[in-house]
C-alpha cells in the first residue's frame, strides 16, 4: 500500500475498486473526494450531492452497494462520508464481511484487505452488538416501568413486550422503517404506532 497526496493508496484487491463520495449540502462540491478516488484508479465512482448522511436512503450509495460483488473494495475519502452513525457504519461493515467485500477509508488509513485492517470488522461488529443490546435493555426497562405506572394492562394486546422492543430497536438502528417493522410483525403501521405510544416511545425521532 502507498500514499497519494497525504492519503492511503490501497493495494488493488482481486476484484474491482468502487468509489463513493458524498457532500451534505448543494453548495459544497465533490471535487476533492472525486479526485482522490480517481487518482487511486477506482473502476467506478458513485456519489451523492447535497444528501445528508442521516438520510435513510441515498441514491448514490444504494447504487454503489448494488454494484459490489465478492472481492470488490468500496473506497471512501473519509469514514464519515459513508455511515450516518456508528451503528450504520457497523451494519455496513458487517454486510461487507459477510459478503467478502473489502472496505477502505483513505484519510483514516483503514484497509480491510490487509491483515491489520481486518480487525476493523470485529471492532465495529462488537460496537454494533453493544449498541443493540443497550437499546433493547433500555426499551424493556421502559416497558416494565410503564406497566408499574399502570399504563399497560387490561385486555391482551396483539404485540408482546418483546415484539415492541425488537421493533423499536430495529427502527432506532435504521434497519427498518416503522412500516417495514410492522410488516415483519404482521400488523398494520397504525397498530405498531399505538403500541409505541402505550409505552411512551417516540418512533418518529428515528424515521
Amino acid at each position: 500500500m502507498s500514499v497519494w497526496n497525504g492519503v492511503l493508496r490501497p493495494a488493488a484487491p482481486m476484484g474491482r475498486k468502487i468509489g463513493y463520495a458524498r457532500v451534505s449540502t448543494v453548495d459544497q462540491n465533490l471535487d476533492r473526494q472525486i479526485d482522490a478516488l480517481t487518482n487511486i484508479e477506482c473502476d467506478e465512482v458513485f456519489s451523492d450531492h447535497g444528501v445528508s448522511g442521516k438520510k435513510h436512503s441515498r441514491p448514490g450509495l444504494d447504487k454503489a452497494m448494488a454494484t459490489l460483488r465478492k472481492n470488490d473494495m468500496l473506497i471512501v475519502y473519509k469514514l464519515d462520508r459513508l455511515g450516518r452513525s456508528v451503528t450504520h457504519l457497523s451494519q455496513l461493515l458487517e454486510h461487507f464481511e459477510q459478503n467478502n467485500i473489502h472496505f477502505c477509508s483513505l484519510t483514516e488509513g483503514l484497509d480491510t484487505s490487509t491483515s491489520g485492517g481486518k480487525m476493523i470488522y470485529h471492532i465495529f461488529a462488537a460496537v454494533s452488538q453493544f449498541h443493540r443490546d443497550l437499546i433493547y435493555e433500555n426499551t424493556m426497562n421502559g416497558l416494565e416501568a410503564a406497566r408499574k405506572r399502570g399504563r399497560v394492562g387490561g385486555r391482551k394486546f396483539i404485540l408482546s413486550d418483546d415484539d415492541v422492543a425488537r421493533a423499536f430497536v430495529a427502527i432506532c438502528e435504521g434497519r427498518q422503517t416503522c412500516k417495514e417493522a410492522a410488516k415483519v410483525l404482521g400488523v398494520s403501521r397504525v397498530t405498531l404506532q399505538r403500541a409505541f405510544h402505550r409505552y411512551g416511545y417516540n418512533w418518529q425521532l428515528y424515521n
